[in-house]
Order: structure tokens, then C-alpha cells, then sequence
């Protein structure tokens, strides 16, 4: 399903457009780096960058068990994941707003290790077992976060804010 696609036009240039949802999609798929945020159980917000791959309509990230980030998502699932450039110029920065779902199907796992490595190389090849991801950093769960609201913020000229509503 296509989401609704709006352009903000208080933070936009009178020229900009709404960005076409294929293109932020396929910058999610591209991305190294993502920046997550969770909420801890006292309410102060944790930020952390990780790597995440997108399929199926959502990106997907994994965290050990023990880390900060896993033990947010135990109380809150509700995350926002960022992506972007550090240009003021150009580029587009990109907002994932959703709920982190833990996923444990072992095919589902099975595709996401090997999305892992076509995205990111042989260092991040992991085995599927009891539901996780299991390599040499030990297991990690994994989290799926299929997005319910995505702001693209264009920059440079023109600049522009598209949502997409999902």
C-alpha cells in the first residue's frame, strides 16, 4: 500500500515538491548508518547509532540481549530510526517513526542474514538459531520496524519536508 504523501509548506521551499516515496525507500535501502532512539523505562531518551537493512517494508536492526537499546524496547517499542547526510547543502535526511517488532520466524531470520551480508559484507554473517541471530559477538535479537510515519527533510535548494503516512 502506497502512503499518503504530503509536502509541509511551512518548511518548504515555495519551489519543492513531495519527494516520491520510491526514492526515500530506496535511500532506506542504501543507508550504512542509522541513528536509533529508544526511550528508557524513566523516560530520558537513549540514542544510538547501529546498521540496519530494509525489506519487506521495513527496516530491520539487532541488538544483544543485555544491551541498553533491548532492555528499552522490553517496556517501549515505540522507536525512531534516522538516516541522512551531514550536508547542509544537499542530500535528503530521512525520519522513521514505528514500533520495533521482535522477529523470530526462522525463514524470515534466515532471509535477513543473508540481506545482511549482500548489504554489508562477510563480517556481518550471522547463523539463525532459537529465534535470533547468533555470531561471534554472541546473539543478538532482532527487530523489524515497519514504518508508520517517515519525514524526508530535502536540503539544499530547493529545500522541502515530505511526510509519509503509512
Amino acid at each position: 500500500m502506497a502512503p499518503e504523501t504530503t509536502l509541509d509548506p511551512r518548511f518548504s521551499d515555495p519551489k519543492a515538491h513531495a519527494a516520491e516515496w520510491s526514492e526515500a525507500a530506496a535511500r532506506l535501502a542504501g543507508a550504512e548508518v542509522f541513528w536509533l532512539t529508544t526511550v528508557r523505562p524513566d523516560g530520558r531518551p537513549h540514542v544510538t547509532p547501529l546498521i540496519a537493512v530494509w525489506s519487506e517494508g521495513a527496516l530491520h536492526f539487532c541488538t544483544g540481549p543485555g544491551e541498553r537499546k533491548a532492555r528499552n524496547l522490553e517496556e517501549n517499542q515505540e522507536v525512531v530510526l534516522t538516516t541522512g547526510t551531514a550536508s547542509l547543502a544537499d542530500g535528503i535526511d530521512l525520519v522513521v517513526e514505528g514500533t520495533a517488532v521482535r522477529v523470530t520466524d526462522e525463514t524470515r531470520l534466515q532471509a535477513l542474514t543473508r540481506a545482511y551480508v549482500e548489504k554489508y559484507g562477510d563480517d556481518w554473517r550471522f547463523e539463525v538459531r532459537d529465534g535470533a541471530f547468533v555470531g561471534d559477538g554472541g546473539t543478538a535479537l532482532v527487530f523489524a520496524v515497519a514504518p508508520r510515519t517517515v519525514f524526508g527533510f530535502a536540503k539544499g535548494d530547493p529545500f522541502g519536508q515530505t511526510r509519509w503516512r503509512f
